[in-house]
């Protein structure tokens, strides 16, 4: 604002027909709101950073996702492998090792099929009898050796080999614990 300006936003009381026109005048100059033009800048502004920080975040969160269940599977491991070493034997379900109905972060249930065990049995899926098999790579041959244990991800949906789109999102255990990630970097 310049001095001039100034001077005749302060000044000496002027007679009461002055005043009113010398009001309205000096409202337009002080005080004058926003636009309808410049709302709906600032508001294209806003839908923009939305725009690009809502993706930004989405990808965080599901990196976060995954990590969480990468941890859980190797606890899970350590978890076997003590029930293992107690028992001379692989639990036949996570119940065995104090896991039942433990969710992912997604809100699926843990998989876990013990294959040591269904060899001996011909029956795939524990000694219970089940019918799922070994889960396999793109090469078709099993992941593990012993076990399989992993999260369905985020689709909640899986299929026995991992190059089937569904299983893609699978966060998978392989080379019996050597690897543990998504089972499209496997």
């Amino acid at each position: 604002m310049s001095a001039n300006h100034l001077g005749n936003c302060i000044r000496a009381p002027l007679p009461l027909l002055q005043w009113r026109r010398d009001k309205s005048s000096d409202r337009k100059a002080c005080c004058r709101g926003l636009t309808l033009i410049e709302l709906l800048v600032v508001l294209a502004m806003i839908t923009t950073l939305i725009a690009i920080g809502y993706p930004v975040y989405g990808n965080a969160l599901d990196k976060a996702k995954i990590a969480k269940a990468i941890g859980d599977i190797r606890t899970f491991e350590k978890d076997i492998a003590f029930y293992q070493l107690s028992n001379r034997t692989f639990p036949d379900t996570l119940a065995d090792v104090g896991r039942a109905n433990f969710l992912d972060p997604y809100g699926n249930p843990y998989k876990y099929l013990n294959y040591a065990n269904a060899k001996k049995s011909n029956k795939w899926g524990g000694t219970k009898g089940g019918t799922e098999k070994p889960r396999k790579d793109k090469f078709l041959k099993p992941l593990n050796s012993e076990y399989d244990l992993y999260s369905k991800g985020k689709d909640g949906e899986s299929k026995e080999d991992l190059n089937k789109k569904e299983s893609w999102d699978d966060i998978v255990r392989a080379v019996d614990g050597g690897f543990v990630g998504l089972a499209s970097e496997f």
